[in-house]
């Protein structure tokens, strides 16, 4: 059984803990966050009488096998530095990864020296269905990949790493190569999530697979939830001989087998599976380095410079080769921008 313990305990975090229902080789066995009525409230809730407020003090102690990081995103170098520092042999770290140029560049450089794995809880990844037409796209039931379509009405950074790292996954994680991108909107960057409310990017990949992601207004709408914004984010991967697509609500498919298919899922329950799944692959990857975790830190980093080099080519208003090595000061750039 692995001893995992919590970083943050807000209400993003709930939902990691929601999935121990189904997690089989993980027990919670200790929380920390600064917040002494959020952090009883949770430990409360999930049963975990073991309790901090100081991470270097839990860390120390209790010698957690995995890390929830569950925290805003301006802490993430800081946190994980910790953790890397400790030596936790694994962190599961929430979305999105960085802000801008300059965290970015200290994620590589942490992710170069050290032995903690870690991977970015992009959970969709590891919904049913996705897994399913993953498999059917991967088993060339679709033919050839000709062009993949991604959005989410939410920002680039809320929602858009999550419909970014469905694309490079259905992609086989094959290698992006080039971005041409536009943003718009200013009234985020104050925001804990701080982008651009709306951005779309045409991709290209190393293997010749062409692709468009879209945030924010502009995205199409996924299902009939018009108040929600996360509730739009979807897929669609077209083939030489069908195509598969997924929403929050539903499937479709046309397959060279299988002919025209569809369906619909509860988003809430397949996600907190999906969540348990995820979290399962951590244990997988400590066992084994063979089975490195789909979502690891690698494959987000090269995630997240897409959006970088999408902000890049709607300031320089030019295709940006990837990857690439940002500049600083992306986001006050884009305040400049989006404000003039």
């Amino acid at each position: 059984m692995f001893k995992c313990a919590y970083l943050g305990c807000g209400p993003r975090a709930r939902r990691h803990a929601d999935a121990y229902e189904t997690v089989e080789r993980g027990q919670i066995v200790a929380i920390c966050d600064l917040d002494e009525e959020r952090l009883n409230d949770f430990g409360d809730k999930y049963e975990v009488k073991t309790r901090y407020t100081d991470i270097h003090e839990m860390l120390d102690k209790e010698r957690p096998d995995l890390l929830h990081i569950v925290t805003v995103p301006s802490l993430r170098v800081e946190l994980m530095t910790i953790a890397a520092e400790h030596e936790v042999p694994a962190a599961i770290v929430e979305k999105p990864i960085a802000l801008q140029g300059e965290d970015y560049r200290q994620l590589c450089d942490l992710r170069a020296a050290s032995k903690t794995k870690f991977c970015v809880n992009t959970q969709l990844h590891f919904h049913a269905r996705n897994l399913e037409l993953k498999r059917d796209v991967a088993e060339g039931r679709i033919g050839d990949i000709r062009f993949i379509d991604v959005s989410a009405r939410s920002t680039p950074l809320d929602q858009g790493v999550h419909v970014l790292e469905l694309a490079h996954s259905y992609n086989g994680f094959d290698s992006f190569v080039r971005v041409f991108g536009q943003v718009a909107g200013a009234e985020d960057l104050d925001s804990r999530q701080p982008s651009p409310g709306m951005a779309t990017g045409t991709l290209n990949f190393a293997n010749g697979v062409h692709g468009m992601i879209v945030c924010g207004a502009a995205a199409p709408m996924a299902t009939e939830r018009t108040e929600v914004r996360y509730a739009h984010k979807r897929i669609a991967v077209y083939g030489t001989d069908g195509f598969v697509y997924w929403t929050m609500g539903g499937w479709e498919r046309r397959t060279v087998d299988g002919g025209y298919e569809k369906g619909s899922h509860d988003y809430r329950v397949e996600d907190e599976l999906a969540q348990g799944r995820l979290t399962e692959a951590v244990f997988d990857w400590l066992l084994d380095d063979g089975k490195p975790h789909p979502t690891r830190l690698e494959r987000s980093l090269a995630e997240f410079n897409v959006i970088l080099g999408i902000y890049v080519s709607a300031l320089q208003a030019e295709p940006v080769e990837l990857p690439f090595d940002p500049p600083d000061g992306l986001l006050e750039s884009l305040r400049e921008r989006l404000t003039a």
